[in-house]
């Protein structure tokens, strides 16, 4: 016994995610609320630091009053974007003063696996040079984001009341 196949195949991403912005807006959220949490969680999820997004999600929207599903569907979005910039952000903190970053992913990633509190010590100052670097950045990285995404967002609202009013 076989089971029917569907023609119907699933929604892209762009289509799903402007599904989860309209179901949010439906819910109430406003698309200045809408543009701000998308805007800090996905500034938040490229912190170059492995492992520490989704509590910097967290703590982020308890203080802002952000949409915290919503903050971590955008982190977990971003986590490919997160790996590409680790290694430009660490090597970036050098013009800030960090030490000299000669190894490779595969290198750092060894020395970890190997030994990862010496490799904390030894890797610390680069660390911080790539989160100074990713501090001076995040919040243009917001302002640019926020400024893009709220005008979308309130005609995507727009449209929703028009068409809400004119429905039989």
């Amino acid at each position: 016994m076989s089971l029917p196949q569907t023609t119907q195949s699933k929604p892209g991403l762009w289509a799903r995610a402007r599904g989860i912005v309209a179901e949010q807006l439906r819910r109430g959220i406003t698309p200045h609320q809408l543009a701000l949490t998308i805007a800090v969680a996905s500034a938040l999820s490229l912190f170059p630091m492995l492992g520490t997004t989704t509590l910097l999600c967290l703590g982020a929207g308890a203080l802002l009053g952000l949409n915290h599903p919503l903050m971590q569907l955008v982190n977990y979005a971003m986590s490919g974007l997160q790996l590409l910039l680790l290694l430009p952000l660490w090597k970036a903190g050098e013009w800030i003063g960090a030490p000299h970053l000669s190894l490779s992913l595969a290198e750092i990633k060894a020395r970890v696996d190997a030994a990862p509190w010496q490799s904390l010590l030894d890797f610390g100052g680069i660390l911080l040079g790539g989160i100074g670097i990713w501090a001076l950045c995040a919040p243009l990285w917001i302002a640019l984001f926020y400024a893009l995404l709220r005008p979308l967002f309130t005609a995507l609202a727009a449209r929703r009341q028009l068409r809400q009013r004119t429905a039989p």
